[in-house]
C-alpha cells in the first residue's frame, strides 16, 4: 500500500476526486490510502493565517515558514521519514517515467500543495524536498497539481488497474514509450466514414502491425 499525506490550505477541495473512480477502487483494495492535512491547523496565529510579505518587497505573499515546518515535524513524528514533494513550476516536469518509479520507491509520500508566490525557501535547508511540475504554465491551486501527481501515481500500483490496461496505454513500454494509435468502436460506419477494414478482418498479426504503424 502507498500512503499519501496531503499538506493543504483547502483539502475539502481534494477529497472529492480521491473518493471517485480508479481512485477510490484503489483505496477498496488496500493499495492506496490518503491523509489530508489542512495547513492552517499548524499556524502561530489565533487568525490561522500562514502566509505574509516577502523580504524585499515583491507581489504577493509566501507560505511563512513556521506553519508548514510544524506540519511536516508532525507527521515526521506521527509517520516516520519519507519522501516529500512540492508542487512547484520551477520543479522536474512530471512524465510517465518518473510516475513509475515514484510508484516503486516509497510506500509513503507528503505532497505540498504550493499556493500564494511560493515557500519561504529556508524550507529546503530544513527538509530533503522534491519539487515537481505538471507543466509550464501556473494554476491558482497547488491542489490540481498535487491530484495529477497522485493520479499518476496511484494508478501504475500493480492491482490498481488491469495488467492489459497498463501494457497498451500512452507512454506505457508496450507501446514503446509513444503516445497512442487510433482506435474506433461501434458502429462500422458512422456518416460515410468506416473504421479501417484490418480492424475487422480478425487477422491479430495484421491488426497488431497496423497499431504499430499508426502509433503517434
Amino acid at each position: 500500500m502507498i500512503t499519501i499525506h496531503i499538506i493543504s490550505l483547502f483539502p475539502e477541495s481534494v477529497r472529492p476526486y480521491l473518493d471517485t473512480s480508479i481512485m477510490q477502487r484503489a483505496q477498496d483494495k488496500g493499495l492506496f490510502c490518503y491523509i489530508l492535512h489542512n495547513l492552517a491547523d499548524y499556524s502561530v496565529r489565533n487568525t490561522r493565517r500562514v502566509d505574509d510579505r516577502p523580504y524585499g518587497g515583491g507581489a504577493g505573499t509566501l507560505i511563512t515558514i513556521e506553519p508548514i515546518t510544524n506540519c511536516l515535524r508532525y507527521i515526521e513524528s506521527q509517520y516516520g521519514k519519507m519522501p516529500i514533494l512540492l508542487t512547484s513550476p520551477r520543479g522536474q516536469t512530471l512524465s510517465q517515467e518518473l510516475s513509475q518509479n515514484l510508484s516503486q520507491e516509497s510506500e509513503q509520500y507528503t505532497i505540498i500543495c504550493g499556493h500564494y508566490e511560493g515557500i519561504d525557501e529556508r524550507i529546503h535547508t530544513l527538509f530533503d524536498i522534491r519539487e515537481l511540475s505538471i507543466g509550464n504554465y501556473i494554476l491558482s491551486s497547488g491542489e490540481l497539481a498535487s491530484l495529477v501527481i497522485i493520479d499518476s501515481i496511484v494508478r501504475l500500483i500493480p492491482g490498481a488497474l488491469s495488467v492489459e490496461s497498463l501494457a497498451e496505454e500512452s507512454f506505457s513500454p508496450g507501446l514503446s514509450g509513444q503516445r497512442e494509435y487510433p482506435q474506433y468502436s461501434r458502429p462500422e460506419v458512422f456518416e460515410n466514414i468506416t473504421v479501417p477494414s484490418v480492424l475487422l478482418s480478425g487477422n491479430l498479426k495484421k491488426i497488431q502491425e497496423w497499431k504499430i504503424t499508426h502509433l503517434s
